[in-house]
């Protein structure tokens, strides 16, 4: 992603032997033990073990069809889903956003959680959901490195029961994407300086083309703008980890990409999209870019979304009928 593109242009002019000049780990934040009941309300996830993470929920009016609990991307906190969360609301299906740790509001802002615990508070989230909405369909949808944890959440053991995934861009360009000398230095760096931080900054790299969307997230105090070395080497991992599991996805998926996407290759996208199960949907966005349901054409996504779940259809005519996704150009 563009944070590790930052760092290769960044370290190349120090020399590989400054990494050797300390010894240290990556930072990940560790599980405490549980002591109490997990508890989900309209302002946050009690967790077993006693920490409290920031939720929004929009309610739909009524009785909902259907739950979405939606997980954000790298850098970004549940804000991610306030105006398509608002606009399903009308379409009777309830939102309900989080901010993983180390993300948003949540513990430990900027420190990697770490896979197990993301799956781990997700796992807890679906729980306390399915206890709150008995009886309800329960979909998750997952932007970015939200759809990475998604992934590696469902094909993890022991996942508690829901009825479909939607990948919005998912993030699955892991450590197969990098050549071994940045595998080698991306690791030493992690374990040397894992606290020196990054940014996108003078890439050229554009993730929507709703730019006063952009500029409110760069003065938004709760994106992260400056990324600690070991979080990038802790989302390599989960994308590696997410692009290999792919293939054990059981439930209906709906994978969302725009043709425009700066941040996701589309060769990692074609394979997982060729290993989703029977009854999944490919759409694909030839105005879109990464950000999809906060881009321009945002709405189109939405109903996309809205109708796919309520009826297994997609109303904006962009499903893929065929594969390959992309053809020869």
């Amino acid at each position: 992603m563009r944070y590790m593109k930052t760092f290769f242009r960044y370290l190349s002019p120090l020399g590989l032997a400054v990494l050797f000049l300390s010894a240290c780990s990556p930072v990940v934040q560790q599980v405490g033990p549980a002591s109490m009941e997990a508890e989900l309300n309209g302002q946050y996830l009690q967790t077993p073990d006693g920490e409290k993470i920031p939720v929004k929920i929009w309610e739909a009016s009524g009785d909902p069809v259907a739950i979405i609990i939606a997980v954000h991307g790298f850098n970004d906190y549940s804000n991610t889903y306030a105006f398509p969360g608002s606009w399903w609301i009308g379409e009777g299906l309830t939102t309900i956003a989080y901010d993983q740790r180390g993300f948003g509001e949540a513990p430990n802002f900027g420190i990697w959680p770490g896979q197990e615990l993301m799956v781990r508070d997700l796992a807890t989230i679906v729980e306390e959901t399915r206890e709150k909405y008995q009886g309800k369909p329960v979909y998750l949808l997952g932007e970015s490195m939200g759809g990475a944890v998604l992934i590696t959440a469902v094909t993890s053991e022991g996942f508690p029961k829901v009825d479909g995934v939607i990948l919005s861009a998912p993030a699955v360009w892991g450590w197969q994407a990098l050549n071994p000398f940045y595998q080698a230095v991306l690791w030493t760096a992690a374990h040397t300086f894992p606290d020196v931080k990054l940014t996108g900054q003078g890439l050229g790299i554009q993730a929507s083309d709703n730019i006063s969307m952009l500029r409110n997230l760069s003065e938004d105090p709760l994106f992260i703008k400056e990324t600690r070395i070991d979080s990038v080497y802790g989302l390599v991992n989960i994308m590696d980890a997410a692009y290999d599991a792919a293939k054990d996805i059981t439930l209906p998926t709906l994978l969302l990409y725009g043709e425009n996407d700066q941040l996701i290759p589309k060769e990692p996208i074609e394979k997982i999209a060729a290993e989703l199960p029977p009854g999944s949907d490919i759409v694909l966005y030839e105005n879109g870019w990464h950000m999809l349901m906060r881009d321009l054409q945002g709405p189109v996504v939405w109903r996309d979304i809205a109708e796919w779940i309520k009826k297994r259809q997609i109303p904006s005519g962009k499903k893929i009928a065929a594969l390959p996704l992309f053809k020869d150009e």
